[in-house]
Formats: structure tokens, sequence, C-alpha cells
């Protein structure tokens, strides 16, 4: 019988991956379960075994090729024999470290903490809804977690038990860390013991990570450094680097091997073994972590105690962390913010005459924010450095648009979901993007993808009334837009030059720029480019 071996499908967001390694040649014979080749994807890099006994005789996709989930790589005949594993004297008494547990046929799958944007680089787990040795259905919640950006559900990956449960209720734990895994052959899993006698493989083994279906030492909880990144680091090489303490900095001067410059499992070892050799130098050998902590009062100063006319209510996870964000997003960028004033007549008086045929068409209520977006949209496309980051002493300049509308979520959080390629809408299809988003931010149903790689953000205070304000920028962005309130008031305007008064929709917009990079006369600019597009807005492309 012949059987197709598939790329695996590593993560409900996963739809693609790299073979980066083949460990069998074609005519090779295999063992259930042995290693047969590596695949890297942006989530992670894992080594896949055999399903079957039997004999390789045919490769499909060769290394460095990227193809899509359930892609068959390689065919396997089962009417070959497999090669019997071969045998060396066994050394009495050795001590040698051995994984706790052991799949016994399938997979053992592990679960990540997943990344829910590029500034989080931890989350909490506030709930399990399983326990070990329950079964699990694919895109079944398992867990739920908090971060400072989202508090959400995190469903499995695969069919299969709960196999291990590493981080409990209450733990914080770093973006990629291992906090549990799902046995794929129904939770056959069997408890070695600590000493046994060690029988050495007669198959030489390359500098490796061991195979993803036995826990190693690569495996264990990571407390990789929470520095801002823009790079993804998969759960191996944060793993590694936590192992060999590699510094965050380190890591972030990898030249990367893989899809799109990523930092694959070589990279990480050759890097490693470089600087064992002394062909580099460690900018600082030990790892750092960083997590917040309320400081502790002052010599003298008392603590507020409840009592009479006093309520102390402590601070939930999502709160603290939007504390520490916001402090560390004004003591990164050089907070600078410029207003201006914007006669909204074209657009109000459009959204009136059209908003219930447009309700009508599209489904979609009309507002301001999808025109408020389409210019800034144009203005970021005039002014690219307003849609770039800083990283160290280089300016990254973002080719791609992702919009960041900010959400406000009961009872009291802040959330920013981004629009994917927001350039590539129209005013109807940023409506319906707009509307989505909302949505899904306030009925907890973003997935790390929605929050993930934004460029630039709008953030409207004008709905509760306010008529400006200064925002604090989204990290790693360089610039955040702040809508104020639409009033109607008294102005002064020009008319056969003559100044006459008249009563116009008028509302401000401010930008807090991060003058490390955007100064007065660029930020001036971009809002200059808005406002011009508000008030001279072609409806006629609505």
């Amino acid at each position: 019988m012949k059987v197709n071996v598939v790329m695996p499908k590593m993560g409900e967001s996963i739809n693609e991956g790299t073979l980066i390694k083949w460990h069998k040649k074609k005519g090779d014979k295999v063992q259930k379960d042995e290693i047969i080749f590596e695949i890297s994807t942006d989530k992670v890099d894992t080594e896949i075994p055999s399903p079957e006994a039997g004999t390789l005789v045919d490769i499909k996709v060769f290394e460095q090729e990227t193809v899509e989930v359930d892609t068959v790589v390689a065919v396997i005949d089962t009417n070959g024999e497999a090669v019997a594993e071969e045998t060396v004297p066994i050394k009495k008494e050795e001590k040698i470290e051995k994984p706790s547990t052991t799949q016994v046929g399938g997979e053992l799958i592990d679960i990540p903490m997943p990344k829910m944007g590029e500034s989080v680089m931890e989350g909490t787990i506030i709930k399990w809804h399983k326990n070990v040795g329950d079964k699990v259905k694919r895109d079944e919640i398992i867990f739920d977690i908090s971060t400072d950006k989202v508090d959400t559900e995190v469903p499995s990956p695969v069919d299969g038990t709960l196999a291990e449960i590493i981080n409990k209720e209450g733990d914080t734990v770093a973006v990629g860390g291992i906090v549990a895994k799902i046995s794929t052959s129904g939770g056959l899993v069997k408890i070695k013991d600590e000493v046994k006698t060690a029988a050495p493989k007669v198959a030489e083994v390359e500098t490796a990570v061991p195979a993803a279906t036995e826990k190693n030492e690569y495996e264990k909880k990571t407390e990789m450094p929470k520095d801002e990144s823009n790079k993804f680091y998969s759960p191996l090489v944060m793993n590694i680097a936590n192992k060999e303490n590699v510094s965050f900095d380190e890591l972030e001067s990898i030249n990367g091997t893989g899809v799109n410059g990523r930092v694959t499992k070589n990279d990480i070892l050759k890097y490693v073994e470089d600087r064992k050799s002394g062909k580099v130098t460690a900018r600082s050998s030990a790892a750092k972590t960083e997590s917040y902590q309320m400081p502790e009062p002052k010599k003298g100063e008392m603590k507020t105690q409840k009592g009479e006319g006093v309520d102390i209510i402590p601070m939930d996870n999502i709160r603290k962390r939007i504390m520490f964000h916001m402090t560390n997003s004004r003591d990164t960028s050089v907070h600078v913010t410029a207003v201006i004033e914007v006669d909204m007549t074209k657009v109000h008086n459009f959204i009136n005459a059209k908003r219930d045929e447009f309700l009508e068409r599209s489904g979609i209520k009309l507002t301001y924010m999808p025109f408020i977006s389409h210019s800034v949209i144009k203005g970021l496309k005039e002014f690219p450095l307003l849609n770039a980051s800083i990283d160290g002493d280089n300016i990254v300049v973002k080719k791609y648009i992702n919009l960041g509308i900010a959400v406000a979520v009961e009872p009291n959080g802040l959330i920013v979901p981004n629009i994917k390629n927001a350039d590539e809408r129209n005013v109807l299809g940023l409506a319906k993007a707009i509307t989505e988003v909302g949505k899904k931010a306030r009925g907890k149903g973003l997935v790390p993808d929605d929050i993930m790689d934004g460029t630039f953000t709008i953030t409207n205070y004008g709905v509760f009334g306010s008529l400006f304000g200064t925002p604090i920028i989204n990290q790693p962005e360089v610039g955040i837009l702040g809508v104020g309130a639409i009033v109607k008031k008294p102005v002064v305007i020009t008319v056969e030059g003559m100044d006459t008064i008249a009563i116009k929709p008028m509302m401000y917009l401010s930008l807090s720029h991060d003058h490390r990079l955007v100064d007065g006369m660029l930020g001036g600019k971009f809002l200059k480019s808005i406002k011009d597009g508000l008030e001279n807005f072609d409806t006629s492309i609505v």
C-alpha cells in the first residue's frame, strides 16, 4: 500500500510551510515515527516523522520549496520492509537525560503562546477549558489568554488528547513559549524512568534540534526577552536562544536565511557555534526579561488603605499591561502633537443625502471614518515616512499600509485591530472593514493576525464628544491620528471676495508623531494633506 506524506498544518492560521531539509532520500527504508524531513513556517520550525514503516518511493517537494498545507510531499510504500533498528552494546548504568514522556504513534503537538500583536511579547493564561486527558477537536477552545492588547480564546490546531499542561492559570508566558502539548494519537503517552541504560543510535546526528516528537532540552519553557521587535521568532528559535543565553540584541543581529529573512534553527545554532569559537562577540550573554511590576512605595510614603469613603480596586491584567505599554511608548518615542481644523461640509452633506441608500445597497451604516481613513491612506502614500518605524539607527519604511482602528472595549479596555492592505480598498471596502473589525473586537472574535503588523493608527475619541486630544503612539509606529467630534459652529468664509459668517460642521484632527523621525514640517504637511483630501473629497468615487 502506498501512503501519501503531506505538508502538516501547524496551527489554525498556518496555510503553508517550507521544506528545509530531507533526512531520507528516495529508495531509503524508514521506520514509523522516524524523522524524514524538517519544515519551517512563520510560527514554528519542526521535524516530521514518517506515518508508516516502509520505503520512501517518491519525493515530490524538494528542499527550500514552499507549498500549501496538505500538499503531498512524498510517498511511502508500506509493502517494502522497514529497516530494523540496529543496536550496539549497552553501557551499564549510564545516567543520561531522557524525556519524561514520549509519544507512542501519532504526533505530540506543541501549543505555543500565540503572538497577539507585534509589540506584544507575552500573555497570561486566564482560564483552561480542558484538563489533561480530555479529548479535543480541531478549532475547539482549549484556553483563554490576556494581553495588553486583547483577551482572546485559543483553539486547538488539531484533533487529539490534551497530553500535558505546562503552564497553569495565572502564569505569564513569553510569546512562542510552549504552554501545552496535544497528542494526535489519542493520548497514548508513557512515562520513562530518569535513569536508563544508554543505547546510542547508529546514525550520526547532525547539529540539529532533537525530534519534535520527543521533549528535549530546547523545548523547556522559555523566558526569552520581551523587547519590542518587528521580527517573528519561532518557539524553537526562542527556546534555543534561551538555552544558549543568546540575548535579544544578539538575536536581532542574526541574518536569517529563512522565508522573508526569518531566523531559522540552523541560523541560531550556527551563531551559537561561531560565538563559542570566537568568530562573533556576544553583545550581552544574559537574556533579558521584562515584565511589569507595580512600583513599591518610596520610603516614608504610605500605601492607600481601604476604609470609609475609599474603595481599593486591584488592576486586572489588561489594565496593568496598558499602563506599562503606554509608559513604554512615552519613554520610547519623542511625542509631538499638531492640531488642524477641517471643514467637513462636503462629506457631511454626502452622508446625510446617501445614508439610507448606502445602507440598503451594502447593509453598512455610512459614517465619517471611511472618508477619514481614505484621506489618511492618501496622505501616507504621499508622505511614506509616516508609514515607517525605527529599528536602531535604521528607518524601516513599509510598502504596505495596514491601518489600525482603535476600538473601545467594555468595561475599560482598548484594542487596535488592523485593516490589512487598506490602500487596496475603496470607501465602501473601508466602511465594511471598519464595521467588521469593530464587531470582532467587541465580540472578542479577533485572531492574532487581526492585530499584527500595523503601520499607522487612527483613534476616534470624538465619538465620546471630545473635541481633540493628544493620543499616545502605538509602538513601533511613528504616528497616530486623533479624530475629534464634528460640531456645527460659526466660521468665517470668503464669498466673492467678501468675508462672511457661516455655520459649518467642523472637526479637529490631532497628529501625535515621533519627533525622532517626523519633524514638524513633515507632520504639518501630512495633516494638511488629510485636510485637503476631506474638504475636497471626490464623492463620485463612493
